[in-house]
């Protein structure tokens, strides 16, 4: 009698400490140091970009989006022209860094602005793009996966040409294409106006070319989960189609989809990076990562922070998105942990 009391009692504590695979995941993921000293460096710069006009105002007392071809500034107890004379005594070089926060840190570009301000609101414009663009493609294509996979036949036909048609171009090549149209012309599509120079062009760029990579995978997984026996039972039970997607089909897409979203917000800030120091990205007078190393490319023997500055900014976030991503792929993939284990 003893002995089946404390099987009960055993198995009711088992019950009550149980925990919803989503509570174990995300446990698994906290206890993962490498993916959370990656989402604390993301975090980090996420906050530092932010603060871009508090440093710009109180510190730096400068306009980095304002010439400043004859200014001066004080170091010490000496001035300093911002732009100053050649050595060859031909033209003139902005000044270097000055390793002081408050007074051109990094030095000034061509135009005689303050680097680092710049490359603190170029992380702002940056990472708002490589999270939204990367939010919209996750979102469409994990839609598009989900229709194409379920509801099969000429729905999956369409949708699979629709993907086919993205996937036949080089992602550069199919993303320089609409760049060179859309960014310096807009986008008119009747209620739909959007003006040459808006971040919108470069989000949504970059969004659209992406979706075929995500929304494949989720296709096969759909397809899978087509044959399992809780859809089976859910389609004889008298479920709607839009029911099974949204309560049966979407929280079982959506572990796999949640490891898809860091690779892609990588892949989406180096695009508007590639994008914007070709010219054909982010617009004047916005200032991306990608846009100040095009402001560098013609100081790199002078003053090669210009340049320099922005590029280390990329590889820190995208090294730390890659890291966070594999945090998350372990935490959350069921088949990473089965292969894992093996």
């Amino acid at each position: 009698m003893a002995e089946e009391v404390n099987i009960i009692n055993k198995v009711a504590m088992t019950a009550v400490d149980s925990e919803s695979p989503w509570r174990s995941s995300l446990r698994q993921l906290r206890r993962n140091r490498a993916a959370m000293t990656a989402l604390g460096v993301l975090l980090f710069m996420v906050v530092v970009t932010l603060l871009a006009p508090f440093y710009a105002h109180h510190f730096a007392h400068d306009n980095p989006f304002v010439p400043n071809l004859q200014g001066r500034i004080k170091i010490g107890n000496h001035f300093r022209e911002v732009m100053q004379t050649n050595t060859t005594g031909l033209g003139v070089t902005p000044v270097g860094p000055t390793w002081n926060f408050s007074k051109y840190f990094l030095g000034a570009d061509e135009l005689g602005r303050d680097v680092f301000a710049r490359v603190l609101y170029g992380g702002r414009v940056t990472l708002l793009i490589g999270f939204s663009s990367g939010l919209i493609c996750i979102t469409v294509a994990t839609v598009l996966g989900m229709l194409a996979g379920y509801f099969g036949r000429a729905t999956d036909w369409i949708i699979s040409r629709l993907l086919d048609i993205i996937w036949a171009f080089p992602i550069y090549l199919l993303a320089i294409s609409l760049s060179v149209i859309l960014v310096t012309n807009g986008l008119d599509l009747g209620i739909i106006h959007i003006g040459a120079g808006s971040l919108l062009l470069p989000i949504l760029i970059i969004a659209s070319v992406y979706v075929p990579y995500v929304a494949r995978p989720v296709r096969g997984i759909v397809f899978s989960l087509k044959e399992r026996d809780f859809i089976h039972a859910a389609v004889a039970s008298g479920a709607s189609d839009w029911h099974i997607l949204r309560k049966e089909i979407l929280p079982n897409v959506m572990p796999s989809v949640i490891v898809f979203f860091p690779l892609m917000v990588a892949l989406n800030i180096l695009t508007e990076s590639a994008l914007s120091t070709l010219g054909i990205g982010v617009q004047p007078p916005e200032a991306s990562w990608g846009t100040i190393i095009n402001d560098g490319l013609q100081l790199l023997h002078t003053r090669p922070w210009v340049a320099i500055a922005p590029g280390i900014c990329i590889v820190i976030v995208c090294v730390a998105l890659n890291i966070f991503g594999d945090g998350v792929r372990d935490a959350f993939d069921p088949r990473a942990k089965l292969r894992g284990s093996i």
